[in-house]
């Protein structure tokens, strides 16, 4: 099935990533991230729910649930170009087309930014989730250090927008999600 073709479905999880261009830098400075991250706030959050994520110099990955219709979920509300049908994927669409523009604008380029279309998996299992949950956090080389990965955020008792409670609990506790992230 074509990527394009593929809808993300509700009350699911999605490890959902995305690369520039030829693997040039999409991020070139701690601004660019934190911009990311306040634009994920704003077109991310409201319609799903955030495991994990890492935003390296030339992609990002998060792991994202669907938020279903009992949440109140603001896409159900919608019909034609903002169905069900559609509705996420094009969240993710705003979400990048928005930093976009902005990064062109701030280095005064033109043109997309990142490879197209963005890239998703479904998720279907307790194990592949806590495994992506790992992989993602451990993209950068000192993982443990990073300030752009959720890896901090769940270990933090700063308040976000990633569901700690749940992660941890999916590793049964803070300890074990710590050991589960270092390399034997």
């Amino acid at each position: 099935m074509k990527i394009r073709e593929s809808r993300l479905e509700t009350d699911r999880f999605y490890h959902i990533f995305k690369r520039g261009i030829n693997s040039k830098p999409v991020f070139l400075n701690n601004e660019n991230y934190r911009y990311f991250l306040q634009k994920t706030k704003i077109y991310l959050v409201p319609y799903f729910d955030i495991y994990s994520y890492c935003l390296m110099s030339n992609h990002f990955h998060f792991i994202l649930r669907t938020k279903p219709e009992s949440d109140g979920n603001p896409a159900f509300k919608e019909n034609g170009l903002h169905s069900e049908e559609s509705f996420f994927s094009k969240i993710i669409g705003k979400l990048i087309s928005s930093y976009t523009q902005s990064f062109n604008k701030v280095y005064q380029r033109s043109g997309p930014l990142f490879e197209s279309p963005f890239k998703r998996i479904l998720i279907d299992s307790e194990d592949y989730l806590r495994n992506l949950i790992i992989y993602i956090h451990q993209n950068p080389e000192n993982f443990q250090n990073y300030k752009f990965s959720s890896y901090l955020a769940v270990l933090s008792d700063v308040e976000t927008n990633i569901k700690r409670k749940e992660i941890i609990e999916l590793f049964d506790n803070r300890e074990n999600f710590i050991g589960s992230h270092i390399k034997i």
